[in-house]
């Protein structure tokens, strides 16, 4: 398979295996309603609040929706289009060194994207997709980089949306669309879950009611199909006598006796004067909805102008985004992608319109299980003004900016969190900040690949059991013994305190091994690490 290389590739391929985990702060004054309902916004770079993340949520996600940069050259608005924020650049160059104060637009906007993408990865169930919005500047790029990443085999769709409702004269053809590139960890299974769209009115439109029927609105689908099956090519006498044959390289599209159950039950229907061929009644409430299309107008899903009257409506002012999304755009996703009671992560959620769609979806869903999402935005200001605020407004109601028409609350809250220290300081000791809890999630996930299972308090050496193997840590005196040795070194009186598992052991101490007790257990694996000593 071909591949893409750009300037800066070879520094950012690993760099997200070399990103610390930090610790998430909560800010208890920006959250909103219960903070244990599992909304979550994250202020933070979002590569590294992805990593702080992952111990957490890694292959739990079922739909990720990103609105990255599209690196259209436009500098002059705050939420930078151009991958050329103090923040971005700062970062480019810790990851790839001096050689990223030479790099062209594309080749810094491949740098940002690449290691972000791989670790977006690891978030997604393995019947997750995930959404991402581009435009022409980066759209062939983005394939490619999505092919490298995630495999051109897990490819779905390229979605056109219609962005614009009036024309736009200003270039040489004018631009009214945009695309949302969809890939599926497994596309059989995302075909097979994923949720059909509904009907607008004006789709319902042709269903009437021509003959009055006790059921109520109905449309008459032909009865036909392509292609030759002789039991499938017999002769439809009509109540008013007319013979029918399927017409010239078509057959019925059923066997007769299937026709004749049909025609019994009152499901076929001729024409107003009884002379048509033949067409299957099927009414209203049988439809649940279509097969997604990959042309989305704007009369379904919203436009941008749309967009920036509900940024304008929530603050009576645009904010910083030229170019925000519609709420429906996002309900839209969210509907085919995801179903109550599954996770959403949006890591460049801006003005906040993936929580949003979320909450108005479960609103329209009470008595099921909630959408939960989490949400990452980078700018410290932008995050607390526009994409908590809006997210809280949302939820709790609020009162148009311009005028006095009243918002009506579609529930919900969310937990908010900065990020905090990383787990390790500059010389890779475990930092005093850090407690037990910490440490084990850390530990879970580096061994396992998987986050752990939060069931009650961690309160026990024992963290759990992954594939036949038990987890466990002594860190922090968990055996109770608060010296300096006592249960944070492996000895064979430490091994006998711990927490009986019938399988294989995989042990991390918080110190070193003593010589004499290095020869443990057949079914025991130790771990041993950087991390100092604690006594508190």
């Amino acid at each position: 398979m071909p591949t893409l290389n750009w300037i800066g590739k070879e520094a950012v391929i690993t760099h997200h295996q070399k990103v610390p985990f930090h610790l998430l702060k909560d800010v208890p004054e920006l959250a909103c309603g219960d903070p244990g309902s599992g909304n979550l916004i994250v202020q933070g770079d979002n590569l590294v609040a992805l990593k702080a993340l992952l111990p957490y949520y890694a292959g739990q996600v079922k739909c990720i929706y990103i609105d990255p940069p599209y690196n259209t050259g436009n500098e002059g608005w705050v939420y930078n289009d151009n991958v050329n924020s103090p923040l971005i650049r700062e970062w480019l160059g810790k990851a790839v060194g001096k050689e990223g104060e030479t790099l062209d637009r594309h080749d810094r906007w491949l740098c940002m994207m690449y290691p972000r993408l791989q670790v977006l990865k690891d978030f997604l169930r393995s019947d997750g997709s995930i959404w991402i919005s581009i435009d022409d500047s980066e759209l062939t790029l983005l394939r490619m980089l999505m092919d490298e990443i995630f495999g051109r085999q897990r490819f779905v769709a390229c979605n056109i949306w219609q962005k614009r409702y009036s024309r736009e004269n200003r270039e040489a053809i004018g631009d009214v669309h945009e695309y949302v590139v969809v890939y599926a960890m497994n596309p059989d299974a995302f075909k097979a879950t994923r949720n059909l769209v509904g009907l607008t009115e004006e789709q319902a439109k042709v269903y009437k009611n021509l003959n009055n029927h006790p059921r109520g609105r109905w449309r008459g689908i032909p009865m036909t199909a392509q292609g030759y099956r002789p039991n499938q090519m017999y002769e439809i006498t009509t109540p008013a006598g007319i013979v029918h044959t399927p017409p010239e390289g078509r057959c019925w599209s059923m066997i007769e006796p299937e026709f004749k159950k049909l025609e019994a039950a009152g499901r076929i229907y001729f024409g107003k004067d009884n002379k048509a061929q033949p067409s299957v009644i099927r009414f209203l409430d049988e439809v649940e909805g279509f097969v997604p299309w990959t042309w989305w107008p704007h009369e379904e899903v919203g436009h941008t102008d749309e967009a920036k009257k509900e940024i304008q409506a929530l603050f009576g002012t645009q904010t910083a985004f030229d170019t925000p999304k519609p709420t429906r755009l996002l309900e839209r996703i969210l509907q085919i992608a995801s179903n109550p009671g599954d996770l959403i992560l949006d890591s460049f959620s801006g003005s906040g319109t993936t929580g949003h769609a979320a909450l108005k979806l479960n609103h329209a869903t009470q008595g099921k299980p909630p959408r939960r999402f989490l949400l990452v935005e980078m700018e410290s200001k932008i995050a607390r003004e526009v994409t908590c605020e809006r997210v809280r407004r949302a939820a709790t109601g609020y009162t148009k900016a311009k005028g006095e028409i009243s918002v009506e609350a579609v529930g919900g809250s969310f937990r908010y969190c900065e990020l905090g220290e990383p787990l390790f300081d500059e010389s890779g000791k475990i930092r005093d900040t850090v407690r037990f809890a910490d440490l084990a999630r850390h530990v879970y996930f580096t061994e396992t690949g998987e986050p752990l299972p939060l069931a009650g308090e961690l309160n026990s050496p024992f963290l759990g059991e992954c594939r036949g193997v038990g987890i466990y840590l002594l860190f922090n005196g968990i055996l109770g013994d608060r010296t300096a040795n006592g249960g944070n070194v492996l000895t064979r009186a430490v091994l006998a305190k711990l927490p009986p598992f019938d399988g294989q052991k995989v042990i991390y101490c918080a110190g070193c091994l003593l010589g004499r007790d290095r020869l443990l257990a057949e079914r025991v694996i130790v771990r041993q690490t950087p991390y100092e000593i604690k006594t508190s």
